[in-house]
């Protein structure tokens, strides 16, 4: 809001110039929230944002940290913003775009963090970011294409990804995404509940770009289907210590997500994935420890940890965690009337283990 903007602005670049200032941030927030916004409200608080850069340039000029939201940016707007602040680590777009399937190309020689969030960007190209360590896209619009493209990004090393399946979302294969990028040690991927949109692919092709992977989270994955065809992560990734998943439908998100998106992408039934081990006999070395979210003793869980035994022989811990509930989801979760059948009592965790054949008790962690 304008004056108040300006005279912290200037308060801030005062700041930069008299003092030493060890970190500077600007989370911008605008009057209206997204589900509010107009177009003519998110151009008006990009020109707002771009009137704010031009009259205090010396508060971004040391800027390290900048989240802006609901705004709706030229073409050279955006480059213009990272121009001005030389310094900035971290990035986050919300909400933010250059209109319908519009690029947004990223070139910076300090950012090491860039999150996106929502927006109506057809791709985000990194084209030369030297120091980027952490990127995360959630929820991203477009699904025809990729929605990242990796240029030179030597240092990249952490990747999130989360978006809700639909009818219409093209499935990633992550040996082509990942073709630039063979350095990601950790792999975060969000499927908010519904369909799996990621290509169980032969560990030929993607080992090259998994070879450094070292942990990985699978979240919101919809419960009641198989989980065998995320082995193949086991068997492209040879250093993975640690493995995460969560089964959860979370059906205040499912159920009211966004109305338009829905009627444009087509709703999806579950379905379970096809995959076949490549190498039924294959060894993994380095797994450790694997997590599950959302545990129930029957024939999914169990026929997955087994085989995720089978093949890590050097298996330390297994923590299994009671499935997630929300508390706004009320009425909506039809489990919710449906007592879960998490193991609690000493006798049915030791079924459980028992079923897994496994010979030391100790490792197995039951966590309601």
């Amino acid at each position: 809001m304008q004056p108040d903007c300006y005279i912290i602005g200037k308060s801030v670049a005062h700041a930069m110039a008299t003092q030493k200032v060890g970190t500077t941030e600007f989370e911008i927030v605008t009057e209206k929230i997204h589900l509010k916004c107009s177009t003519a409200d998110l151009l008006d608080h990009a020109k707002q944002f771009n009137d704010f850069l031009g009259a205090c340039p010396g508060a971004f000029a040391g800027l390290r940290r900048l989240w802006l939201r609901n705004m709706r940016f030229g073409e050279l707007d955006i480059p213009n913003i990272l121009g001005t602040c030389k310094l900035l680590e971290s990035l986050r777009l919300s909400h933010c775009d250059s209109g319908m399937n519009s690029l947004l190309q990223l070139e910076h020689a300090q950012l090491t963090e860039l999150e996106v969030d929502y927006g109506k960007f057809e791709i985000v190209e990194l084209t030369c970011l030297p120091k980027l360590q952490r990127v995360s896209y959630k929820r991203w619009f477009y699904s025809e294409k990729d929605p990242l493209y990796f240029g030179f990004v030597p240092q990249l090393s952490k990747l999130r990804l989360s978006k809700s399946g639909s009818l219409s979302t093209r499935t990633i294969v992550l040996s082509q995404l990942l073709g630039n990028v063979p350095s990601i040690s950790d792999l975060h991927l969000d499927f908010e509940s519904e369909k799996n949109w990621v290509l169980p692919e032969s560990p030929e092709l993607l080992r090259p770009v998994l070879s450094k992977l070292q942990h990985v989270i699978l979240d919101n994955l919809p419960e009641g289907c198989d989980l065998a065809w995320t082995m193949f992560i086991l068997e492209a990734a040879p250093s993975l210590k640690e493995m995460c998943i969560t089964v959860w439908d979370h059906w205040c998100s499912m159920l009211m997500r966004d109305k338009e998106f829905r009627e444009r992408n087509g709703y999806c039934e579950k379905a379970d994935v096809e995959w076949k081990p490549h190498a039924p006999d294959f060894k993994h070395k380095n797994l450790v420890k694997l997590t599950i979210y959302g545990f129930q003793p029957d024939d999914i869980f169990v026929g997955f940890i087994s085989c995720v035994m089978e093949h890590a022989v050097n298996m330390a811990e297994i923590s299994l965690h009671d499935r997630k509930v929300c508390l706004c989801c009320g009425d909506l979760d039809p489990k919710v009337k449906c007592a879960s059948r998490f193991p609690r009592n000493a006798d049915e965790r030791k079924k459980i283990i028992e079923e897994l054949g496994i010979s030391l008790p100790a490792m197995v962690h039951f966590l309601s």
